[in-house]
């Protein structure tokens, strides 16, 4: 595990780790993290703490 943070934005939803932007982009299996509701999601995978900055508009999907 990591102690990695990584702030994202409306834009990287729907949030999946690893991201492309990581240098480890093919380190583990993509998985989605519901990150919508409490703004805060862990990777189950390799422990990368993310956090949702910003607002969330009532019809983004």
């Amino acid at each position: 595990m990591n102690n990695r943070q990584i702030e994202v934005t409306v834009e990287d939803l729907p949030l999946h780790c690893p991201m492309p932007s990581m240098s480890s982009w093919n380190g583990h299996p993509r998985v989605y993290l519901p990150i919508e509701a409490t703004r805060e999601a862990l990777c189950p995978y390799c422990g990368t703490h993310y956090i949702l900055k910003g607002e969330i508009k009532a019809n983004h999907h």
